[in-house]
This record gives C-alpha cells, structure tokens and sequence, in this order.
C-alpha cells in the first residue's frame, strides 16, 4: 500500500441518492441504463466500473459550481440501487489507474494545469500539480470523453 499527499473524494452519498430518487420520479435529464460493457460506466460513488448488466442512472453534474468560468454540466453514472461509497480516500483508486486526466484548480476555481497519465503512474502525475501552492483541488477526468470521476484534494 502506498502513502499519498492526497486524498481522493468521491462523490457524497446525498447526490447519488438524489439522482436514483429523481431517476424514479422520471426525470428527463435522469436515466436508467443498463451496463453493456466492462469499462463504459464508471460509478462515481463507489469509484468502481459497473458489471455488464448493472442498472446505472446518468444524469447531469456540475463538479465546478454555476458561476465560474470553467463551470460544465457533463454526464455522470452511479450505480441504480445504492452502493457503498468509496472509502479507501488514501489510495488511488484501482479501477481509473488509466484512461484518466488531471485538471488542477486554484481556490477560485480556475483551471491552472491539466496532464494525461499517459503511463506515468497517476499518482506521481497527481503529486506534480499539487507541488504548485496554488493548485487548490485535482479533478480526475475520462480522458476520452471528458467527464468528471472524482476529486483529489491535498492532505
């Protein structure tokens, strides 16, 4: 086990269970779909890639709040029926060693820096934007879609 600079946030409980309870009630921007394949539906709550055949909820998220330049609306999935939250915050999680970018944030949040993995090992990657003292927050993002998977904040 490796000791980190970081801690990875994942997202609360409260918007997960908000998104399955407006997914019940209809909602057109919220969905059920199901999981057809092992790497397309990332679990922002548990931070693990849903199984083939798993219900998800997609619904829209806003990781930088309305009102700031780099705020966006994009698409995220949590798993339908309610899973445990990620808790092993000290450690990078298992599932996104790849395929991820980092964008790192000021206090304002304004983007400041972005880098791919590209093989490196994405916590050295994480480590190397929270050098900067003005790097405030790190988001993990797909690197090929865009969307956000989680938040990295320094201990």
């Amino acid at each position: 086990m490796r000791t980190s600079n970081f801690r990875v946030i994942p997202l609360k409980t409260e918007i997960a269970g908000a998104a399955r309870r407006t997914a019940k009630s209809g909602a057109t921007d919220h969905r059920v779909v199901m999981a057809d394949s092992p790497r397309g539906y990332p679990c922002r709550h548990c931070l693990r890639w849903a199984k083939p055949g798993e219900q998800m909820i997609l619904f829209p998220f806003a990781a930088i709040p309305p009102g700031h330049p780099y705020s966006e609306t994009g698409p995220i999935f949590v798993h339908e029926q309610p899973c445990e939250r990620y808790t092993a915050t000290g450690e990078y999680p298992a599932d996104f060693r790849s395929g991820r970018v980092f964008r790192a944030y000021n206090s304002e949040n304004d983007m400041i820096d972005a880098k791919p993995v590209n093989g490196a090992e994405p916590e050295m990657v994480i480590e190397t934007l929270l050098q900067d003292p003005q790097t405030a927050f790190v988001d993990a993002r797909s690197a090929d879609r865009g969307c956000y998977t989680f938040r990295i904040e320094r201990i």
